[in-house]
């Protein structure tokens, strides 16, 4: 029994939830949307989105905030792009592309942890920077004619009508998880977000874990970048331009809190699928699709009001709890004079 309550209390059991009361919610209304293609297909679409959430994870888990991530993924999607049209080998392309996010990651994170740059105000220009840098390596032109072979691999279907990018996605995934929560380096993430003073003191590098934090995070922008364009087939100046917002809901969404040290991101990639399907749930709602940004904001509104109320919650109670410990304390000891 405590066992079953354990469970519901994780946030990743609540992301779950909702992402399957959603299902059926427009499945009641529309009941061909719960055909499993179409679920599939909403699946199929988070592919991007999974990678992105889980790297801005690493980053929110530390306390720290990435909203350069979107223009990391147009400028890496950019490069490989323009490698793969010109008959470059793919591995080569796909390195680039790496090499494009760890450098990004690296900038980011060398200006909050050494100049001390708040990392909103740090990634906000950094976003600028690298938008600036897509449209001046592409000449705001599209980079199209890629190689077939290359923009099938996001066609090849496993299981159905299952991408095995999604497959591969959530083996990323679970490796990622293990690592945060099994390993001695990978629990530092948590710990700095959680307490940086308390982790500074008991020996945590706290700002080697933060810049790592934004490596990693910078990776996934590249990783994620990769399969954006094998799954669109071009890339253009505006490029995941938006999918920062999209990054940061999944993880608040799928229960990380933006105050750092709580969540994982096994709830990261359920909220990064919730992201995905949004779109493609209001065409089965017969509603415009130019309300997704709309709908996306309400959601990350919503649920950063309910995290603090809860936290509040939380510390209110913990006090209480203390005071009342105090109390019995001083009245026992009362009793015994």
């Amino acid at each position: 029994m405590n066992v079953v309550k354990k469970l519901f209390k994780a946030r990743e059991i609540s992301s779950f939830l909702c992402l399957l009361a959603m299902f059926l919610l427009v499945g009641l209304v529309n009941p061909s949307f719960l055909k499993p293609q179409n679920i599939m297909l909403c699946f199929n679409g988070s592919i991007v989105y999974i990678l992105i959430a889980v790297g801005m994870a690493f980053v929110i888990l530390t306390g720290e905030i990435d909203c350069s991530i979107g223009a990391q993924l147009g400028l890496a999607a950019a490069v490989c792009a323009t490698f793969l049209k010109n008959e470059a080998p793919w591995g080569v392309a796909i390195l680039l592309a790496l090499l494009v996010g760890l450098v990004c990651g690296t900038i980011n994170g060398f200006g909050v942890t050494v100049l001390h740059i708040p990392s909103i105000i740090m990634t906000l220009g950094t976003n600028g920077i690298y938008r600036g840098l897509i449209y001046v390596y592409t000449q705001g032109k599209w980079v199209e004619n890629l190689p077939a072979g290359f923009k099938g691999l996001a066609q090849t279907n496993i299981f159905g009508n299952l991408c095995w990018f999604f497959v591969m996605d959530l083996v990323i995934m679970l490796l990622v998880f293990l690592y945060l929560r099994k390993t001695r380096h990978g629990k530092r993430f948590a710990a700095v977000g959680d307490n940086e003073m308390g982790a500074d003191l008991i020996g945590i590098p706290v700002a080697r874990t933060k810049m790592l934090a934004f490596i990693i995070c910078g990776a996934f922008s590249a990783l994620g970048a990769v399969l954006y364009v094998s799954r669109v087939g071009f890339v253009t100046a505006i490029s995941g331009n938006g999918y920062e917002m999209k990054a940061i809901a999944a993880c608040v969404i799928g229960g990380i809190s933006l105050s750092g040290g709580v969540g994982t991101v096994a709830g990261a990639t359920i909220g990064g699928i919730i992201m995905a399907s949004i779109s493609r749930l209001l065409v089965f709602l017969k509603i415009s699709s130019d309300y997704d940004n709309t709908i996306t904001g309400i959601l990350l509104i919503a649920i950063v009001v309910i995290d603090s109320l809860a936290q509040r919650r939380s510390v209110e109670k913990a006090r209480r709890e203390r005071l009342a410990a105090r109390v019995t304390e001083t009245e026992g000891g009362a009793d015994h004079e």
